[in-house]
């Protein structure tokens, strides 16, 4: 769902439809956030209702010292992707493209490499089958939760049944 280095970073559960983009959080680690949690950050504290000017440029005198500080930056939220969902990443780099065999616009699977303590895990599959880290994707990289729901693929028949059904059919 985040990888282990972003457990120390307030996190939430993505929701479907939302846009999400690549960002190197202050922990120097790479994942996910919200474009919508970022615009609203972003956003001056409003002044106290009948402030005045002087209440009102101290407000946002205040906002922008967070800005320069990195404590807005350090409220950005993670979002974190269940294993199995859908997105469709947009605005794939030249190079990432020829890397992975890849377009600039595609639909990927949300995968976690590995279980193992300390290493990164969160990647995305494209549907060549290609795995690519989310540490090594480009800051800004835009992706939209098309769904959240585990895609179960079909089970493969074993040999037995599909010798069987073969019979059937050359039988009746």
């Amino acid at each position: 769902m985040c990888d282990y280095s972003l457990h120390g970073i307030k996190n939430r559960l993505a929701t479907e439809g939302e846009q999400l983009f690549i960002h190197k959080f202050h922990t120097g680690s790479k994942g996910l956030a919200s474009v919508t949690d970022l615009k609203n950050l972003e956003k001056p504290a409003p002044a106290p209702e009948g402030a005045g000017v002087w209440a009102k440029f101290k407000c946002w005198l205040e906002s922008q010292r967070r800005w320069i500080n990195d404590d807005m930056k350090r409220a950005l939220p993670a979002v974190c992707i269940p294993p199995g969902a859908r997105l469709q990443v947009d605005g794939i780099p030249v190079q990432t493209q020829k890397q992975f065999g890849v377009g600039p616009r595609e639909q990927v699977t949300f995968v976690q490499l590995t279980a193992e303590p300390f290493r990164y895990r969160d990647a995305i599959r494209f549907s060549n089958g290609q795995e690519v880290l989310l540490q090594k994707l480009s800051d800004g990289l835009k992706m939209d939760v098309l769904s959240l729901a585990l895609v179960e693929e079909a089970p493969e028949p074993k040999p037995a049944a599909r010798a069987s059904i073969l019979e059937q059919i050359s039988v009746g």
